[in-house]
């Protein structure tokens, strides 16, 4: 009797996740096993498309500034959100919930918008360059657009609260004693820092930089406006070869090598922190 009401709860338990797996086959699976499939059979049946892709300087320089740029927005984000979330965490919770709606706002504006505002902004003629010669710090107007520095800028904006997030959640739960004792012992703040916040928060900035590198390298809109042609990245290749060559298996290819890259990095993440936890 036992054994048949285990059974029959498994079986409910599948009924409720049943829709869920459904829509994860159609939407996820399906769609990236048909892409994977064409990126070996179009325009022919082999692995051109990945040699092209691993042979070409053109396209080395893509997957460089691909990276290069992620790596640069996680830490700049990191450095950034850090602080911001440790505040958040620390300050009255009055003040912590207006400055928790004003980073929600952020996030809730349109990105097409705030990406054009940072457009004016970076401009020639735009408040930063405006602003830089008015105080005397250049002469002349910096060229922060159609380069990787406006992408830069643009995207560290963008990722901050997917930063702030997951770090203030982490920071919320350090008992502020902890830090105390430390200055008790002899600590100072940046000791303090070091051997202890830091230690602490290390799952929040794991899963926040996870989250920011991993989206950055699959980015689309901030990197084709504010980076221009010359400075193409991967999400801007793929839909290149997609929409404007309708180039499937080149597409294909390189958005199953973006994929790979991505479970990897959560594999790397998963491994490294179930190592620490075990020790």
């Amino acid at each position: 009797m036992l054994s048949a009401l285990s059974t029959r709860r498994r079986g409910s338990g599948f009924g409720f996740a049943l829709p869920a797996i459904v829509l994860l086959l159609a939407f996820f699976v399906v769609p990236v096993a048909l892409l994977l499939t064409r990126s070996f059979t179009e325009p022919e049946l082999g692995l051109q498309n990945y040699a092209a892709l691993v042979g070409s300087a053109t396209y080395a320089r893509i997957f460089f500034n691909t990276f290069f740029v992620s790596g640069v927005v996680t830490a700049i984000t990191v450095l950034i959100a850090f602080p911001v979330a440790w505040a958040l965490a620390i300050m009255p919770a009055r003040w912590a919930s207006v400055v928790f709606a004003i980073i929600l706002l952020s996030m809730w504006t349109n990105l097409l918008a705030r990406t054009y505002a940072w457009m004016v902004l970076l401009q020639q003629t735009g408040l930063i360059n405006r602003t830089l010669m008015a105080l005397g710090v250049i002469d002349a107007p910096l060229q922060l657009t159609n380069n990787l520095i406006g992408v830069t800028i643009g995207m560290v904006y963008i990722m901050l609260p997917f930063m702030i997030l997951p770090l203030m959640g982490v920071l919320k739960k350090i008992d502020p004693a902890i830090l105390q004792a430390a200055a008790l012992c002899g600590a100072t703040k940046g000791q303090a820092l070091r051997k202890v916040l830091l230690p602490l928060s290390a799952p929040g900035i794991a899963s926040g930089a996870l989250m920011v590198f991993v989206m950055s390298l699959g980015y689309y809109v901030t990197p084709s406006l504010l980076g221009g042609t010359a400075n193409m990245m991967l999400a801007e290749l793929i839909a290149q070869q997609v929409q404007s060559l309708v180039n499937w298996g080149m597409g294909g290819a390189a958005a199953f090598l973006l994929l790979i890259v991505t479970l990897g990095l959560y594999a790397v993440q998963l491994r490294f922190f179930e190592q620490k936890e075990a020790i």
